[in-house]
């Protein structure tokens, strides 16, 4: 697949599977992309198998080994390392100096970005991104309240979507769909703590709903 010669459809460059760099690949493969991911951890890269054959472990970022690897035959590269800035600024110069005709990398700082710019980069601050998309999608949504336990886990209060009117809850499925789950509907002042799957929405339905910021926010876009 990434041999010398190219095939139309753009073939992406995935490095790193942090939570960045995961949801990306599946956000990629689920179009129907061809990818290619890196990554040194050997659990990670086997779970990613699933959704592309073209999954490889490496030891190093070094240019030898992303030669090896034929990623410099992507028409697209993002560079998914954000913890560990010296590995994404020697990552993003050694695909920059391959001519891959596209370098995205992740940023954690401004300082990182612009250095990643000087290098030839597109830069994407993810975190600041979502931060920002999912306080629009709040805004505009009918969230009523929004709590972050974790970097994962949020709980979140929101009037009925229009769209779930008349749906039942195993018919939206919110766990397949958003990875949400109900934890409570609210009606006239009744909080409904075991949500049956027969249940059908209605109107002036208050959802009580646990999952990420990501999927609050599939949640929001799918309602629109």
């Amino acid at each position: 697949m990434f041999g010398k010669q190219k095939k139309k459809a753009t073939t992406y460059g995935v490095i790193g599977l942090g939570r960045f760099g995961f949801a990306l690949t599946e956000e990629l493969a689920e179009s129907g992309a061809e990818i290619m991911v890196l990554d040194r951890d050997e659990d990670k890269i086997r779970k990613i198998r699933e959704l592309t054959e073209n999954a490889l472990v490496v030891n190093s970022l070094d240019k030898e080994v992303l030669l090896d690897t034929g990623i410099q035959n992507c028409d697209v590269v993002i560079v998914c390392i954000g913890t560990h800035m010296e590995s994404s600024i020697l990552t993003t110069l050694n695909l920059v100096g391959m001519g891959i005709p596209r370098v995205i990398s992740k940023a954690t700082s401004p300082e990182h970005g612009e250095i990643l710019k000087r290098l030839g980069a597109e830069v994407v601050y993810p975190e600041q991104d979502m931060a920002i998309r999912l306080a629009n999608c709040l805004e505009s949504s009918g969230v009523i309240d929004f709590i972050k336990l974790s970097e994962k886990i949020n709980i979140s209060k929101l009037t009925v979507p229009e769209a779930l009117l008349g749906k039942s809850v195993q018919e939206v499925n919110f766990r397949a769909r958003f990875g949400l789950n109900i934890i409570a509907i609210e009606n006239n002042n009744e909080v409904m703590e075991y949500v049956n799957p027969d249940y059908v929405f209605r109107e002036e339905d208050v959802l009580i709903i646990s999952g990420s910021s990501e999927g609050i926010i599939k949640l929001t876009e799918w309602q629109k």
